[in-house]
């Protein structure tokens, strides 16, 4: 999926066989969370981390109810996590919010996580709006 200012600058992979042309990257995030298992994460850019931050809010509204991955290869992620954490520590989520991602440090470790995360629904709305102290 690559949006078509990207093509034009030249960042499609020629071996690429299936790619696919999106308008803009909005369609681009929604096609790559439509009809998936789940959302598996690498390290990345900045980019990246903004379509995993979207991820992680949409299941937070049960609006995406899949398993969401995160590959934290050689603690890459430890310090996303920690912030993680820190906003249910700090009560800016709730502390069932940290159950939305699961954090594996081996690519064998993708499917056990993905077969073994916790159950979510779209309920996940009633429960998202964080009481003020």
């Amino acid at each position: 999926l690559i949006p078509g200012f990207m093509k034009e600058m030249g960042w499609a992979n020629p071996d690429v066989s299936d790619m696919v042309l999106v308008r803009d990257m909005h369609e681009r995030k929604y096609l790559m969370r439509k009809d998936v298992d789940a959302i598996v994460t690498l390290p990345g850019g900045v980019g990246t981390m903004e379509e995993l931050m979207e991820v992680i809010t949409l299941k937070q509204l049960g609006q995406f109810i899949k398993p969401i991955i995160i590959l934290n290869t050689d603690n890459f992620y430890t310090p996303l996590v920690e912030i993680l954490q820190n906003m249910a520590d700090k009560k800016f989520m709730r502390d069932i919010h940290t159950n939305i991602w699961q954090i594996v440090n081996q690519p064998e470790e993708v499917i056990p996580a993905i077969k073994n995360s916790p159950p979510w629904d779209n309920s996940a709305i009633k429960f998202a709006h964080v009481e003020k102290h």
